[in-house]
């Protein structure tokens, strides 16, 4: 098995430094010399896909989404993804956390990344016809700063209607996710999600990231259950599974090491952790995502 590849921002020019825009015909159409847009691969940068046109499907983290008219993916770095061939029309936005946060303080910047993390909701907005109008004409209006700036207003103004998308994209979120409302515990939450992304491995149980970060279990319990509305243990198992998924497809570790690998005492203990989570064996995953 081929390891997944990371693709990086490439700067086109120093005007646009850190963003890009370009149509998603033109991706389904490329033939990339350094990756396949076809099999998954890991992106180091924040991804938006807007559909304007026609219909598909897109891959995100190894579950599969429908897409039509209306559709709007947000993809946060170190995400995994893949397309499929289609010939649906729209708009892909890609850049990194510098183009946001270069004129941005700290909060602003966390509430602006709460609509890329797939953590607190689902990658996928489905626009309603007059939310599909609103949003077009600002992705419209970036096109057209995009394709003819010539001076050194044009990336500030794109910068800021990036901004004013993200937020109308948050707005329309929270109608029916009252997470992105809850401005006590966010900052909290961002903490324990890095902490656990980066230590699943050494340890699974609540106490261990509540002692890291120096507050209660309870406390903790009643963040995530604020704001992902699940208990801390199933906030962490999310994780750890995802993660196991990218070693499983990325790694040539055998299922066993990778057992090792993660904690788990034993290759029947991860099995059975495995296929309780995901209703698949590691090998069953395997084979599916070859």
């Amino acid at each position: 098995m081929k390891p997944i590849k990371q693709v990086t921002f490439k700067k086109k020019n120093k005007d646009h430094l850190y963003f890009d825009l370009v149509d998603l015909s033109s991706i389904i159409h490329l033939k990339p010399s350094d990756h396949n847009q076809f099999e998954h691969h890991k992106v180091s940068f924040y991804v938006m896909v807007f559909i304007s046109k026609g219909e598909g499907i897109h891959n995100i983290n190894y579950q599969d989404y429908s897409y039509q008219k209306g559709t709007i993916f947000t993809l946060r770095k170190n995400n995994i993804h893949k397309f499929y061939k289609s010939e649906a029309s729209g708009k892909i936005l890609v850049f990194t956390e510098d183009f946001i946060i270069k004129y941005s303080d700290k909060f602003e910047t966390l509430k602006l990344f709460q609509l890329f993390n797939e953590m607190l909701s689902a990658p996928k907005i489905q626009l309603n016809s007059s939310e599909f109008e609103e949003i077009r004409k600002i992705v419209l209006q970036i096109n057209i700063e995009f394709s003819n700036s010539n001076d050194s207003y044009s990336t500030p103004i794109i910068r800021s209607l990036v901004q004013v998308l993200i937020l109308k994209l948050l707005q329309i979120k929270s109608k029916s996710n009252t997470n992105f409302d809850n401005k006590n515990y966010h900052l909290k939450f961002t903490k324990l999600q890095e902490l656990i992304e980066k230590e699943c491995f050494e340890s699974k149980k609540v106490s261990f990231y509540a002692e890291k970060l120096g507050v209660s279990s309870k406390t903790l319990n009643n963040i995530t259950q604020s704001i992902v509305g699940k208990s801390t243990k199933a906030f962490i198992d999310e994780i750890l599974i995802l993660q196991i998924k990218r070693l499983i497809i990325n790694s040539q570790l055998s299922l066993t090491e990778i057992a090792y690998h993660v904690g788990f005492d034993s290759p029947t203990n991860f099995f059975k952790y495995f296929r309780k989570r995901t209703q698949l064996s590691p090998k069953e995953f395997k084979e599916l995502n070859q």
